[in-house]
């Protein structure tokens, strides 16, 4: 049997891809990733941020990559966030993106982000992440990803890491997200200073993870048109606009007279049509 050879991607392939996703250069962009589905690039992971962070913070945009380290908070004798530790539990890209000069990372104690582009803007957009009440609560980079109209590029993944949506749901006030009591947490700062925080953790009685329901709403997203699809590398891509993704789960939870997401069953077309 004869194999064919996988491509290996070029920085002006990937350029192409981005410009076929009509992505914005200008807006903020929060990428998921998948490295093994994205494939061989000329130049590797490195060359792969490169182009990412030139494409979208080209105009003033500011490009995000999701650095988390929730799972420490099972761990109370782990700093949940240490800024110079480059170990996130989210894989290489992210861990290489810690370890980038060019980026500045929040300092939220759960769910934080390495930012690329205007320094100005990435400092204001970032602000205060230390004091979120969640990981993904209104005031956090969340909440600013709607409120600035940004978009969450999703590549080789599907909304189940589709972080935004636990955003969405506190957005609009859903019961049962979040623990009753916040936990303790503790963050190292880059001068190693130790801050000791609160916060509420993601939670809901009836599913381990609600984030794997989160598939659920990407019909509703297409018939609105909340996301494009292309490519970036050999992965699937979708660009998803975060506020006709808020929009569409605002209707859904309108017209739906129970939570939308207390089952694995499809959701009919009256939600949202």
């Amino acid at each position: 049997m004869t194999v064919t050879p996988q491509k290996t991607y070029t920085r002006a392939d990937l350029l192409h891809q981005l410009a076929q996703l009509r992505a914005p250069r200008d807006r903020i962009v929060l990428m998921h990733s998948s490295l093994r589905l994205i494939g061989s690039i000329e130049g590797g992971a490195e060359a792969l941020l490169d182009v990412l962070i030139d494409y979208f913070a080209a105009n003033g945009g500011l490009f995000c990559i999701p650095t988390h380290t929730w799972a420490n908070i099972s761990h109370p004798e782990r700093i949940t966030l240490d800024v110079t530790d480059p170990h996130t539990c989210l894989g290489a890209l992210s861990d290489l993106a810690v370890a980038d000069s060019r980026g500045i990372r929040s300092q939220n104690p759960t769910h934080s982000m390495v930012v690329f582009g205007d320094r100005e803007r990435a400092e204001a957009f970032i602000r205060d992440e230390t004091n979120v009440p969640s990981g993904t609560a209104p005031n956090s980079c969340y909440g600013k990803l709607y409120e600035q109209g940004g978009y969450v590029l999703l590549a080789g993944v599907s909304h189940n890491k589709n972080t935004y949506l636990h955003c969405v749901d506190e957005l609009l006030g859903a019961t049962n997200r979040l623990t009753e009591e916040p936990r303790p947490v503790t963050v190292r700062t880059a001068t190693g200073e130790i801050l000791h925080r609160h916060i509420r953790s993601h939670y809901t009685d009836y599913t381990k993870d609600i984030s794997q329901r989160f598939p659920k709403y990407e019909t509703a997203f297409r018939y609105h048109g909340a996301i494009t699809d292309g490519f970036i590398g050999n992965a699937p891509t979708q660009l998803c606009d975060a506020r006709r993704m808020y929009d569409t789960v605002k209707l859904i939870r309108q017209r739906c007279d129970t939570d939308p997401l207390s089952d694995e069953r499809a959701m009919p077309p009256k939600w949202y049509c």
